[in-house]
């Protein structure tokens, strides 16, 4: 009788672990891997243990999905998804857009784009669309103008007119945050600035409208895109709770687009 007790107690746990699914998703620190930690709850309702694998690059989340090592990253843009598709060979698609965290010129040497000097040092992430983010922001404070074709993968190349002759040093965007005491204006993005204990709505001397196409997005590989448990990481995303508590923590840092 005690070992037919057992066997049910083992078979019982056996199922219940069974019918748990892992979802391993890659993701930078700040907000993306926040606010996966938010959801974890309501997917583990689910059936859905959701495992956070944090990066600190731009590279590797989408080289370990692509491989087949994770499930979903959710740390890029569209405009970066693409660049990365077409260099890559990769077949990564977006199955959802979260928030936009609006770009930002940060400096610990002037408070203003404008009292920029002769001959200043500007770093800007060296990725072909977050250095051409950078440059299009710089463009819209008014600091230099790009040529009329040069778009969203706008590179230093493609300067038209620099009055104050800036020199502008391209560095990997994780990186940029740190030399922000060595030049006079750095080019960060959010989760990268709020990573430096940056407050983009304080701090930034330029930073994007909420109207960036920059929408942030859960990604992974075509033949994943419906699976059940990804679907469900899309539908708590995009929940008035997530909702909530992005406004609630970010203070307009990010902004939800659902």
């Amino acid at each position: 009788m005690k070992k037919t007790l057992l066997l049910a107690a083992a078979l019982s746990a056996f199922s219940l672990t069974a019918q748990a699914e892992k979802l391993q998703v890659a993701a930078t620190p700040v907000p993306h891997a926040e606010i996966l930690e938010f959801v974890k709850p309501a997917l583990a309702e689910q059936g859905i243990t959701l495992e956070v694998k944090v990066f600190t690059d731009y590279v590797q989340p989408n080289v370990q999905v692509s491989e087949g090592r994770l499930d979903a990253n959710f740390f890029q843009h569209q405009p970066y998804l693409d660049e990365f598709n077409a260099a890559k060979g990769t077949k990564l698609v977006s199955v959802a857009g979260i928030h936009i965290e609006p770009f930002g010129a940060y400096s610990r040497k002037v408070t203003s784009l404008a009292d920029l000097k002769q001959g200043a040092q500007v770093a800007i992430p060296n990725d072909a669309t977050n250095g051409g983010r950078a440059l299009l922001l710089l463009q819209n404070a008014g600091v230099l103008t790009l040529k009329a074709d040069a778009g969203i993968t706008a590179s230093p190349r493609d300067i038209a007119d620099n009055p104050k002759k800036l020199r502008v040093r391209e560095l990997e965007a994780a990186t940029v945050p740190r030399v922000l005491d060595q030049v006079d204006v750095a080019l960060i993005n959010t989760n990268y600035a709020l990573e430096a204990g940056l407050n983009p709505q304080k701090d930034a001397l330029a930073i994007e409208g909420a109207d960036s196409p920059y929408v942030n997005i859960l990604v992974t590989r075509e033949d994943n895109q419906q699976a059940e448990a990804v679907q469900k990481l899309v539908q708590a995303l995009g929940s008035d709770a997530v909702r909530d508590f992005i406004n609630e923590k970010y203070n307009g840092a990010v902004i939800p687009v659902f």
